[in-house]
């Protein structure tokens, strides 16, 4: 059932603790822009945390950088309870399942943080020289005589063009300051230009990240409510897949800030995780 999400907004603005039945029975969520910004978490995602605790929930990300162990860690370090890791699921790891489904025992030619590498490695062996794969991730490593490695595995191996994720940029907190950082979209660009190979993407709004965690919570999509704060992602990608969706403008988007007219708008348009709580009486 679509909500009015401009009456949403307006009904919780006009009575402060307007509720409505929970039209779903498990929660996914963004993580980067909805609970924390760097090492900070969001006010409020702490307590939202703890109040959907023992409600189903699982969290997606399009980070290929981090291995969940390591997202955990971060999570218990910035004051959240530590989630079960197989809660957790980022695009390193939904890439290299994906890969190992495609060719089991796959080599690979990994460009960005070393997590992306730790990911591959569960499933395949990395091969410079001979790659099946040419995995395009974010983080630092990018280079001309990379960019030349992975563009003659592509053209003179026949190695495939795969992203992790197409965000062309990603937020983050670099000695206090907010700044923009390029992403994997903007990462692959140079490989697909070169090769002319439309790269295979692996993150949100593909719809890989989203089977994934709602197979480990053993629901279906219109069960399921997602969390985002990028509708170019988060939201759409969900849409999709006949996932209700909330956008929380604590991240890409500030309150009030006009989405893109192309997209569709979320079921609830909501300030922040607290105003969530408050819409579904939690």
């Amino acid at each position: 059932m679509k909500q009015n999400s401009e009456q949403n907004l307006s009904e919780v603005g006009q009575a402060g603790a307007v509720t409505q039945k929970r039209p779903f029975t498990a929660i996914l969520l963004d993580m980067d822009g909805v609970l924390f910004h760097g090492m900070e978490p969001i006010d409020g995602a702490i307590a939202f945390m703890e109040i959907i605790a023992d409600f189903p929930h699982a969290f997606i990300t399009n980070n290929p950088i981090r291995l969940p162990q390591a997202v955990a860690d971060k999570l218990e370090h910035i004051g959240f309870k530590r989630p079960l890791e197989k809660f957790i699921v980022t695009a390193g790891e939904a890439t290299a399942s994906w890969l190992a489904q495609q060719k089991p025992g796959f080599t690979f030619f990994a460009v960005g943080a070393k997590g992306l590498r730790q990911s591959l490695s569960q499933y395949g062996n990395e091969d410079p020289e001979n790659a099946d794969f040419v995995v395009i991730g974010e983080g630092e490593g990018i280079d001309y005589s990379v960019i030349t490695t992975g563009i003659n595995l592509i053209l003179k191996k026949g190695a495939k063009l795969i992203s992790t994720n197409p965000d062309t940029t990603v937020d983050a907190v670099i000695q206090g300051k907010r700044r923009v950082l390029p992403g994997g979209g903007a990462l692959v660009a140079p490989f697909a230009a070169a090769t002319g190979q439309t790269p295979v993407t692996i993150g949100k709004p593909e719809s890989l990240l989203y089977e994934m965690a709602m197979q480990v919570l053993g629901v279906k999509a219109s069960d399921c409510l997602m969390i985002g704060d990028r509708p170019d992602t988060d939201i759409i990608g969900a849409q999709k897949l006949g996932i209700k969706t909330a956008l929380v403008r604590t991240g890409r988007f500030a309150p009030g800030e006009a989405l893109p007219q192309c997209m569709q708008k979320p079921d609830w348009d909501v300030n922040s995780l607290s105003e969530l709580l408050r819409v579904f009486g939690w």
